[in-house]
């Protein structure tokens, strides 16, 4: 999600309360010490198992007190032990000897007689917002958190964002001063979906003490949520789509009607405290709850769900019917396949370990290529080991040759460590293309060996840091004679790097252009070196198959901008990035906002531009109900960062692969999952090369000399 959809309308009605009564200031009030003061809310139980609850606490107890609450929610109250029961009795006492609790179980005790006192002073007091009033006068003279959303040590799920992962951030939205909402004693029935829908943003929600007898589905929107307090109320049951909350540190369901707590929730991995003290649990969550705590409850219910029911398939969508049968198709898909070595638990908590395993997610991968069929493959986050010991030899199978360079770090290692470096690769169906040349694209040591960059601190401070590459090659047809350049390009992530990205993409455009001018000079092939060596397939009735047809002589361009050009790869920007700009219109000035404030030699005093007529494939879909919302799809993102740009001059899009089943996504928090591989989807569209008016060929020469083809 992106921050805080600010625009909230205060005014609206909830549940038929206009949105102003009884809502401002207790209720909406600054959410400034996150992460600095704990929240304590507790329950109460009717469960006679394991151990045994407290059947005196019906609701409310009258031998409890009513005591001041202080700031930090009830720290002056001690833990809740046996010790401390009612009446002098110890819960669970046999022959004069007193059980002892985990302190797991302890912990939810404490928790569940805050939870109550807090229930006893709504219902019996009658003071409703109990949790507002309490904040409020925590928050007394405090001004609002500083924004450090350019920071590159923002956090993201409580964690340094340090892992590779982006995460949304809108500039345009207000700043939210507010975060937190107490709907506690109301005597709710029904909970309007208009606060799921409107209000997002909520990191704490509190619904506790009232008549609710279930919990909307649509909770499930609320994806930025890390405190919920529906305690005494009349839950059964509990939505699954409450696991896609998935930064929720607190969820307190106290003396409620609770039998089980749906796999979903397996989802919650950073989940502290799971309160449930006054539900009939059953006896194997109850257990694994009081013996072992809410984390090995979590990620027992992670670890142990069923595979949940497959999506319905990716759909293809026809762009252009009716093409010529003379006309050459072309096919490209473009995929992170997501490196091992970042497919931990830390980082995709939410994710079963089974899922996570590169033996699982690499049959995965690997089925996914033998239903799309595609000519072209781009793979981003290809580690050095897996192109060596099972890309190149699987896709080998299918009839694919590679390309491969990893990121530039690895010349400073070696042995494992070497190996473990991911890059880009390229394969190509080799049956119908010839490589003619390769290149890798060095940012880096591109930027620093300009005469014009050289000398600039932004440079040796922004650029050189990140060591991420590109790869590009030049292809022929064999039958066709068509040559072209694929390019597969991998961007830094990191948010507050847009300059770098801008810098980035002007120096692999820069590249692209002046190859592409060398590659209108470069010789034909003759006739023999585009003929396949090997023999033809065999049909099944035992008799040999239709003959590769007669290769066509090499076609001749002669301008850079006449050889077809297609531009892959996750480039981490989004449509309103300087990158996305660049590419589209050709051109961002010296002022433009990602670049104002640094200094990158000529690209900040004239500008960054291509001479390319280039289009994102997956614009034909915008503005229609098949549009491609996200590439890259996590409980902290969701948001289109992958690409498939080709020169409209010279290539016809005839169809795409259409996006993921939203109704699925419903109850997914994140990728990956069993049934999407990686944190990225494939995009894959279907080219045709438009005719030439002035097509010319090369005339078949026989020539001693060699070409870099494989």
């Amino acid at each position: 999600m992106y921050g805080p959809n600010h625009q909230q309308g205060h005014n609206s009605r909830l549940n038929g309360v206009p949105g102003g009564r009884g809502i401002a200031p207790q209720m909406m009030y600054n959410f400034v010490q996150q992460g600095t003061h704990q929240h304590h809310t507790h329950p109460q139980q009717h469960h006679q198992n394991l151990p045994q609850d407290h059947a005196g606490h019906t609701g409310t107890s009258g031998t409890l007190t009513h005591s001041t609450f202080s700031s930090g929610l009830m720290s002056n109250v001690t833990p809740f032990t046996p010790s401390s029961h009612q009446n002098g009795n110890t819960p669970g006492s046999r022959a004069g000897q007193t059980q002892q609790y985990s302190e797991h179980w302890n912990e939810q005790l404490k928790s569940y007689k805050e939870s109550e006192r807090a229930h006893q002073t709504m219902t019996e007091q009658h003071q409703p917002h109990y949790f507002a009033r309490l904040r409020a006068n925590e928050n007394k003279g405090i001004g609002p958190a500083p924004s450090s959303t350019n920071q590159p040590e923002s956090t993201v799920d409580g964690e340094l964002e340090d892992r590779g992962r982006p995460v949304n951030v809108d500039k345009a939205l207000d700043r939210q001063d507010w975060l937190n909402l107490d709907f506690s004693g109301q005597g709710l029935k029904n909970i309007s979906t208009m606060l799921f829908n409107h209000y997002s943003f909520l990191t704490e929600l509190y619904l506790a003490s009232n008549n609710l007898t279930r919990l909307p589905r649509e909770i499930g929107q609320l994806r930025s949520l890390r405190y919920l307090d529906v305690s005494h109320n009349q839950l059964t049951t509990l939505p699954p789509e409450l696991g896609m909350c998935t930064p929720l540190r607190q969820l307190l369901l106290y003396n409620n009607n609770i039998q089980t707590i749906p796999p979903e929730l397996g989802a919650l991995h950073f989940l502290e405290l799971l309160g449930i003290h006054g539900n009939p649990l059953e006896q194997e969550q109850k257990q694994k709850l009081v013996e072992e705590g809410t984390k090995a409850l979590i990620t027992h219910l992670k670890e142990q769900a069923p595979v949940p029911i497959p999506p319905n398939p990716r759909l293809p969508i026809t762009i252009q019917e009716d093409v010529g049968s003379d006309k050459e198709h072309i096919s490209v898909m473009s995929w992170n396949t997501l490196c091992d070595k970042y497919a931990t638990s830390t980082v995709y908590g939410y994710t079963p370990a089974s899922a996570l395993s590169w033996e699982y997610r690499k049959n995965s991968i690997m089925r996914e290529f033998r239903e799309r069929n595609a000519d072209i493959l781009c793979l981003q986050e290809t580690a050095m080991d897996a192109f060596d010991t099972f890309f190149t030899p699987e896709l080998g199978k299918l009839g694919y040759k590679g390309v491969f360079y990893p990121k530039t770090r690895v010349k400073h290692l070696t042995g494992k460590d070497q190996q473990s470096v991911d890059g880009c690769s390229i394969f190509y169906k080799s049956d119908k293309y010839i490589l003619l040349d390769k290149q890798l694209v060095d940012f880096r040591q591109t930027a620093i060996n300009r005469p014009d960059m050289k000398s600039a601190d932004d440079v040796f401070n922004r650029v050189m840091p990140k060591d991420t590459i590109a790869v590009y090659c030049f292809f022929e047809s064999r039958f066709t004679g068509n040559r072209f350049i694929v390019v597969n390009a991998h961007l830094c992530w990191e948010s507050y790097l847009a300059d770098v990205k801008a810098v980035q993409t002007g120096i692999l455009m820069e590249l692209v252009t002046k190859q592409a001018e060398r590659y209108t000079r470069r010789p034909p092939l003759s006739i023999e070196e585009k003929r396949i060596s090997k023999p033809a397939a065999t049909g099944e009735d035992g008799e040999t198959a239709e003959e590769y047809p007669e290769p066509a002589p090499s076609q001749e361009y002669r301008n850079n901008t006449d050889i077809p050009l297609l531009l892959c790869g996750d480039y981490n920007s989004m449509a309103d990035s300087s990158v996305y700009e660049l590419l589209e219109k050709g051109r961002i000035p010296p002022d433009h906002p990602d670049l104002i404030g640094y200094s990158y030699g000529n690209f900040t005093r004239d500008g960054i531009e291509h001479p390319f007529s280039l289009r994102n494939a997956y614009a034909h879909l915008f503005g229609t109900p098949a549009e491609l919302t996200f590439t890259n799809y996590t409980p902290t993102f969701s948001g289109v960062l992958d690409y498939i740009w080709y020169t409209a001059n010279t290539l016809d899009v005839v169809e795409l692969l259409g996006p993921p089943d939203y109704e699925y996504l419903k109850r997914v928090p994140g990728f990956p999952n069993y049934h999407f591989p990686a944190d990225h989807i494939q995009i894959m569209a279907d080219f045709v090369f438009k005719s030439r008016k002035d097509k010319k060929v090369i005339a078949d020469q026989d020539r001693s000399g060699g070409s870099s083809r494989n």
